[in-house]
């Protein structure tokens, strides 16, 4: 048996319950609200804390969420866990009249009955299954508790990456189940989270064994009347560790002694003449009473519950519960006792949730600095609940500030698909920890009197990080006084007289706020930015983030070896998880024109949103207490932060500062301005365009399907020219034909400079032709096109929206005859495929891509943003 053990790996959980839903009324609403579905969330969520498989930056919950927000959510969970993934839904499921496929229905999910019903708003379980599939994660545990979960079975017996994916469902396939009536957990998660909760090491195959046999033992049935049975589904031998909890064993106390404080009291059975033995007896003697007494209790209460479940009452438990007091109390049990039996401080209600804005550079230490403050004392009451919980999460550095900015509206309540921050972004943030303090200015000097969004940033930053180039040992400078001090481009200068081979990269200045600031000392003081750009150059796209390019650049060694790359100087000292490979060992060099990052508590209050406004102050500001204490900056010195006043000393004074890194580096550059970021960043776009985009819309009859709403082709194309501006050229063709026709395409938007609004008329005019398209020709056709459109630098970009039905015109020489020309054009070609799978890495779409150094976007991730954020790398679009 192959028993997989997660601890100490990148784990992740993702726990989805749709309690309240937008349509219940018919003809096309969902059955109904589920308020049990929040039990669930509380509950679990407690329960994988204690399990200690997961830390709490690694578990989030999505309440309610929309369609667009869960495939947010699950895409990036997906792409952050290497260990263990874990996704559970709790909520109204669905299937068609075949029962081929299981839809886990959304908030915003309705239904169109008829001989092949639809269901707008849910997710399909083979497309969530594809996008976990499609992350680095060892295994994948998925739990189903919802009507018809069973069905999932069979989409699982015919996946093709099904060995990592192992299976747990609330019921048989084709069956619907009773939520219960609201005031507990659903009876399957119910018995699921006491299982998780046993005091004992618990893997996947024994909590599915015990869960079947609980749910037996417990007469459960399904609205049919048949047994409720659940189901599960791995590969043989497939087996996972999903809970580790080894807490003490409970101890009773007699005679109303009280709790025993952790340390403060022996175990009567250690007592040097004390009589264990005989209280060993007599306290089991009394579970022994107490388990006779509480059986009759509760089988009448399942009775009761079932009962009034039928009748839709909800059972009232307090009556029940004294009646199991005054029986014990009869026996001699103390009230003590009664208090452990009930679960002491399990009885704690759900935290208040702070949500947590970050840099995408800063999120892995604000996610470890907030599960240390979890656990801490600060967070705990006396009786030892949790004040408040947390979840951190970032998103690129200019959609946050955009959004906040200009957004703030939009972001708490979504009118369109063209502008929704909770889609783009996340949820709306109570703090925002943004790199430096001039984000925030930015915001607030672009907020109209209309915005909802309010901004309260602290004073002084949290700490600070300087943006080095870090250059390979083997090309570092020589003298000491070369390696601080020196304008960026000096040393960008210095490097290639040294080897004229080196490369300097830079993650994307719109991502990440480190970048944007190394992009400060890259244009420097009146530098031509299209010049400066040109320092930095590289095939294909940037690197996201610092952590992704330090990651990337091991995939060559001789790219590693010649390439510095400009990175926050904390990363040398953290260090990046995610590649085994060896790195090419690297020095610091701080430029002296370059500000560095200092992360910044900022407190988001929102319009409107005041019935718990004073205990989100209370936590946000304990939590702001705890980062600027001792504990709080410990947590970012082990991550290689420095002081935030002063020299800026490192933290850590008192460990060896490591290989490759300055202990007091002078000068530091200090905060940057407000109009400095801003204007780095509109020369930047200004650098990367105006550009050209040739857009190929598949319009042969198989994409009659993919034709409709914002996920078809059409609308896919439509969001991403927010990713243009006005001085930008591009055209869209169609692409089908009849064999015989002259050309492969159509124009239906020509090649130039166009509005929005008459782009958008032009496209909502293509429609679906009954004919099958030729990508091989049409492909061949605009980048030819582009191409003849001059050798200047403007940034040129084709993108090809397909569902893939014609690539098999793409093989043997038609595809070798587009892989030569993509990779001699200098036109990189961004392929969009509809389908799950498009971009696997043997598929045409993902070979010609990297031919060209363009991307392959496929339906496993949103494609909407992907597509908007890879044109306005082309072009000079807001967006």
């Amino acid at each position: 048996m192959t028993r997989f053990d997660p601890r100490g790996r990148v784990n992740r959980a993702l726990l989805v319950g749709v309690s309240e839903y937008d349509l219940t009324k018919p003809p096309h609403g969902v059955p109904g609200d589920l308020p049990a579905v929040k039990h669930n969330l509380n509950r679990l969520r407690d329960a994988l804390l204690r399990g200690r498989v997961f830390g709490a930056h690694e578990i989030a919950v999505a309440r309610s969420p929309s369609l667009d927000d869960f495939d947010h959510a699950l895409r990036r969970t997906a792409g952050e866990a290497e260990g263990l993934l874990l996704l559970y839904f709790t909520g109204h499921g669905a299937i068609p009249s075949a029962g081929d496929e299981l839809f886990l229905q959304m908030r915003n999910a309705s239904v169109v009955a008829g001989g092949h019903a639809v269901f707008p708003g849910a997710e399909m379980f083979t497309t969530a299954l594809t996008v976990l599939a499609a992350g680095p994660a060892e295994r994948i545990v998925v739990v189903l508790d919802c009507c018809f979960a069973g069905n999932a079975a069979w989409i699982w017996e015919t996946f093709r990456d099904k060995r990592r994916v192992l299976l747990l469902m609330s019921v048989q396939a084709n069956h619907r189940t009773d939520a219960g009536d609201g005031a507990v957990p659903t009876p399957f998660t119910g018995e699921l989270v006491q299982l998780l909760e046993e005091d004992e090491e618990l893997t996947f195959q024994e909590l599915a064994d015990r869960l079947r046999d609980r749910m037996a033992a417990a007469g459960h049935k399904t609205v049919r009347g048949e047994p409720w049975e659940p189901q599960s589904r791995t590969e043989p031998g497939e087996d996972v560790v999903l809970s580790a909890r080894s807490a003490p064993p409970l101890r009773w106390a007699m005679g109303g002694a009280g709790p025993w404080p952790s340390g403060a009291h022996e175990d009567p059975e250690q007592q040097p003449g004390g009589h264990g033995e005989e209280k060993k007896k007599r306290a089991d003697l009394l579970r022994t009473a107490a388990a006779a007494l509480l059986a009759p209790f509760r089988a009448g209460a399942t009775a009761v519950t079932r009962a009034c479940r039928r009748l839709g009452s909800v059972v009232r438990p307090a009556p029940l519960a004294l009646a199991v007091v005054l029986a014990l109390a009869a026996v001699g049990l103390g009230s003590y006792g009664i208090v452990t039996l009930t679960g002491g401080p399990a009885s704690c209600g759900p935290p208040l949730e702070l949500r947590v804005l970050t840099d995408p550079d800063l999120e892995p230490t604000v996610s470890a600095a907030a599960e240390a403050y979890l656990t801490s004392d600060e967070n705990t009451t006396g009786d030892g609940c949790r004040r408040s919980g947390i979840t951190v999460y970032s998103a690129g550095s200019a959609d946050g500030v955009t959004a906040l900015a200009g957004q703030s509206d939009a972001w708490q309540e979504p009118r369109d698909e063209d502008t929704n921050p909770q889609r783009d972004v996340g949820p709306q943030p109570d703090v925002w920890i943004p790199a430096t303090p001039a984000e925030a200015a930015r915001v607030t000097a672009a907020q109209d009197t209309d915005a909802v969004a309010r901004l309260d940033p602290d004073e002084e930053p949290l700490v600070y990080s300087p943006v080095v180039l870090a250059v390979p040992k083997n090309l570092a400078a020589g003298n000491q006084d070369d390696l601080a001090g020196p304008s960026l481009t000096r040393m960008i200068t210095a490097l290639r007289e040294r080897d004229t081979e080196a490369e300097v990269r830079r993650p994307d200045p719109e991502f990440t706020a480190a970048a944007l600031l190394a992009t400060i000392g890259l244009h420097g003081t009146g530098a031509d930015p299209v010049g400066a750009e040109q320092r930095v150059a590289q095939p294909g796209p940037p690197a996201p983030t610092a952590t992704d390019l330090l990651c990337t650049l091991p995939d060559d060694d001789a790219v590693d070896n010649r390439t510095a790359a400009l990175v926050p100087e904390f990363l040398l000292r953290s260090g990046v998880g995610c590649d085994l490979a060896t790195r090419t060992p690297r020095v610091a060099h701080y430029p002296g024109d370059v500000p560095g990052l200092e992360p910044t508590f900022v407190r988001v209050r929102w319009q409107d949103a005041d019935r718990d406004e004073a205990a989100r102050d209370a936590a946000a500001e304990n939590f702001r207490a705890w980062l600027t204490g001792a504990d709080g900056q410990a947590a970012f010195a082990r991550d290689g932060f420095r002081s935030a006043s002063g020299a800026h000393p490192l933290l850590d004074a008192d460990r060896p500062v490591p290989a490759g890194m300055l202990s007091a580096p002078a000068p530091l550059e200090e905060t940057a301005g407000r109009d400095e970021m801003e204007t780095a960043l509109t020369d930047y776009r200004a650098a990367h365009g105006p550009g050209r985009v040739l857009f190929l819309l598949d319009s042969s009859g198989s994409m009659a399907s993919l034709w409709e709403g914002p996920s078809g082709g059409p609308g896919l194309l439509e969001q991403s020219l927010g990713g243009l501006g006005g001085r930008d050229e591009y055209g869209v063709w169609a692409v089908s034909g009849a064999s015989g026709d002259e050309r492969p395409y159509e124009a239906v938007l020509p090649f130039g400079r166009h509005t929005r609004k008459d782009a958008e008329r032009a496209v909502d005019a293509a429609r679906v032709r009954d004919a099958e398209a030729d990508p091989h020709a049409a492909l061949l056709a605009a980048l030819d096109d582009l191409a003849a459109r001059g050798p200047d630098e403007r940034p040129r970009l084709v993108v090809h929206i397909t569902d893939g039905e014609d690539d098999d015109r793409l093989t043997g020489a038609n595809l070798d005859d587009v892989l030569t020309r993509a990779g001699a054009a200098g036109v990189p070609v961004t392929m969009v495929s509809l389908e799950a799978g498009g971009c696997d890495p043997d598929r045409p779409a993902t070979r010609i891509s990297t031919a060209s150094g363009g991307r392959c976007l496929d339906a496993g991730e949103n494609l909407g943003a992907a597509l908007t954020d890879e044109v306005a790398r082309a072009g000079t679009g807001e967006d």
